[in-house]
């Protein structure tokens, strides 16, 4: 298990797809990137992480067509579950999560991109979701995450259309967050991750919660569950740390409890 390389660095784990030539989402990976996400979540010290892609081209060019090649069903459910199962931990992790698009971000890339929290992309770089184009559909979360981010128009002309945005459309219609020169996005998401170590990631990851929660509940429900988790933070010991250390003009020391 070593085609995702794990750094850590300070309070940020990062991520490096590494499956040359294109970085392609293989079964192995897929777990890999599962178990690694796991396994940062329960370091204290770790607040935030970051996903790229070796080299200069790809961020990863999605799943290796390989795996369904033979049409076998039992095959597509594994890739299928493996896909959900890793994205969902990138998606659930507590701390904030960025994607750093270093170049192509294409099907399964790009799905891994939008499962991410943030999202910066490199002036060089191409994203689309051209699963239609094979016989297939983006299963990752491609279809609900691209809607909630950009809207059902221009998730119909990426998805149905197979069109590929260039990063300063992708920037345009709000698919990601950031525009850096080529070779910027890591060090950029390194900087970005960097201002997390400043939160409690107690508030960070309540906070985190509340704002996906859009998804699957109703405004007045966001608001009742925003005031519970508010309270929810006394019980913590980063609420009385927080505040005294600002009282006491000096820097708080968080306990991620």
């Amino acid at each position: 298990m070593d085609t995702i390389n794990c750094e850590r660095r300070g309070n940020i784990a990062i991520l490096r797809n590494n499956n040359p030539p294109a970085n392609t989402w293989t079964l192995e990976s897929l777990i890999e990137l599962k178990t690694i996400v796991s396994q940062v979540e329960q370091e204290k010290n770790i607040y935030a992480l970051v996903l790229t892609g070796c080299g200069e081209k790809f961020f990863s060019a999605g799943a290796d067509l390989n795996a369904f090649a033979d049409g076998s069903k039992t095959s597509a459910s594994d890739m299928a579950t493996a896909f959900s199962q890793a994205f969902e931990a990138l998606s659930q992790f507590s701390g904030v999560t960025i994607a750093a698009i270093n170049g192509y971000a294409m099907g399964g890339g790009l799905e891994a991109a939008l499962a991410c929290d943030i999202r910066i992309v490199e002036k060089h770089a191409k994203l689309a979701l051209p699963e239609a184009k094979v016989g297939l559909l983006p299963c990752a979360g491609g279809t609900q995450n691209l809607t909630m981010l950009v809207g059902e128009g221009w998730a119909k002309r990426v998805i149905l259309c197979g069109e590929t945005l260039d990063a300063e459309r992708a920037l345009r219609i709000g698919l990601t967050e950031e525009l850096v020169e080529k070779g910027e996005s890591l060090s950029r998401a390194i900087q970005l991750a960097d201002s997390v170590a400043g939160q409690s990631p107690v508030s960070v990851a309540a906070c985190k919660r509340l704002i996906q929660a859009h998804r699957h509940t109703s405004h007045a429900h966001a608001l009742v569950s925003e005031r519970d988790e508010f309270l929810r933070l006394f019980d913590s010991k980063d609420q009385k740390e927080g505040v005294n250390a600002f009282l006491e003009k000096r820097q708080p020391h968080w306990a991620k409890d």
